[in-house]
């Protein structure tokens, strides 16, 4: 991607995923020490909310929580779902950009009657329904977005639960540094090879595979809204267990930092066996053509996410798609139609 280039520039959707180098510039980790405190406190912290608002924000913080060693359950699941849980012990956290998804202001609502005071909203609107029946509600720097795909709020959002963690652990914030910001736009910029546009322009699927980090499922939900092609989220090794039956050469499966010890598997039964194209996103080179981005230790999902972007505006763009409007999707899912 290129913003001087209006091919790139004359899309909200561009715009918006290149303001995610200033999101993580200025991202101020202070304002969720208070909310960290009564995460420490609890123990348990539950991030609810729907599609984007979720996939990435919400499986980003858990991965982080485990490899971290915290002492802290962190879970999610849709508002639906989460609405049959017992969550009176839980710091509870329900995300809506707009702030009048039905399903989460729901579920807020279910927890007042319920006494649970640790409800808080995180939005990217002031003066919405769901602050009117959360205990306090964040907003979002980032702003509102004008494409319906959302791309910087997914990060900033990101940020907001990881900080969260940051404290809880003890660990220093990452202070906004140069060497971050431009990892962030390197991955956004990166060449794409021609070859690795076509092919994934021709396929029947666009697959992603990878760890369960929201990086890989939330490229596929992307693959869906900026190239209009069907994909699927392959959670680590399910890419070569079973899914290859169906699997057809023309397919192509990106695999978002491989495992090394997986790779050899991966060439073997797509590869060799299926004969489809394999694409890697990672922070080093791999036997697969590679889509390399800097190494940003804690942060690289960031970066995974942000170079898996810019492979979709490229898809996108070959096949002569509008990117800022989807023929079907909609930027609120589920609206709550408040009367007056």
């Amino acid at each position: 991607m290129n913003l001087s280039d209006n091919r790139y520039s004359q899309y909200a959707l561009v715009r918006e995923m290149m303001d995610a180098i200033d999101v993580v510039k200025g991202f101020d980790a202070g304002r969720t020490a208070t909310v960290a405190d009564r995460v420490r406190s609890t123990g348990r912290l539950f991030l609810s909310g729907e599609g984007s608002s979720r996939i990435f924000p919400a499986k980003n913080a858990i991965r982080k929580a485990l490899t971290w060693g915290l002492d802290v359950h962190v879970a999610t699941d849709g508002s639906r779902q989460s609405a049959q849980y017992d969550l009176s012990r839980f710091v509870v956290f329900c995300a809506s950009n707009s702030g009048r998804t039905k399903e989460v202001i729901l579920l807020a609502k279910k927890l007042a009657r319920e006494g649970n005071t640790d409800r808080y909203g995180l939005t990217a609107n002031d003066g919405t329904p769901l602050a009117d029946v959360c205990s306090e509600t964040f907003v979002l720097n980032c702003g509102w977005e004008e494409a319906v795909a959302a791309t910087k709020s997914a990060v900033e959002q990101a940020l907001f639960y990881e900080s969260i963690l940051w404290h809880v652990a003890g660990k220093t914030p990452p202070a906004p540094s140069a060497t971050l910001t431009a990892a962030v736009e390197e991955a956004l910029t990166l060449p794409v090879p021609p070859e690795v546009v076509d092919a994934a322009a021709k396929a029947s699927t666009i697959y992603f595979a990878g760890y369960n980090d929201g990086v890989a499922e939330e490229l596929t939900l992307k693959t869906n809204e900026i190239t209009r092609k069907k994909s699927d989220f392959l959670e680590g090794t399910y890419a070569v267990h079973g899914i290859e039956e169906v699997m057809s050469p023309d397919d192509i499966v990106f695999v978002v930092d491989p495992i090394d010890e997986e790779i050899g598997k991966f060439q073997e039964v797509l590869v060799e066996g299926v004969g489809l194209t394999v694409v890697a996103i990672a922070n080093r080179q791999t036997p697969f053509t590679t889509l390399r981005v800097p190494d940003a230790g804690d942060m690289n999902p960031y970066l995974y996410l942000c170079a898996g972007w810019n492979v979709l505006v490229e898809i996108g763009l070959a096949l002569g798609i509008d990117l800022d409007k989807p023929q079907r999707a909609r930027k609120i899912g589920n609206e709550l139609i408040v009367e007056g």
